[in-house]
């Protein structure tokens, strides 16, 4: 267990990994601070908990933003 203060900047899906490479059991006690972060769309996480509750996936996400790209794309250019 560590006896300083560490401060660990990954992914929420990397969260479990980077502690077990730094030595922290299943069972042991952390305490993540979340900070807030400079977001360069706001409200992408209330739109996200939204569209998730909706019962679409990330690959769907990524699969209507494309969508709409095409869509856009010929009366861009």
């Amino acid at each position: 267990m560590a006896t300083e203060r560490q401060v660990i900047e990954v992914t929420a899906g990397e969260l479990s990994a980077e502690l077990h490479r730094r030595g922290f059991g299943d069972d042991e006690p952390v305490r993540v601070t979340i900070e807030p972060e400079q977001e360069l769309f706001p409200g992408r996480r209330e739109s996200r908990k939204l569209v998730i509750a909706a019962g679409l996936t990330d690959e769907d996400i990524d699969r209507l933003i494309e969508q709409a790209r095409e869509e856009v794309a010929p009366r861009l250019g």
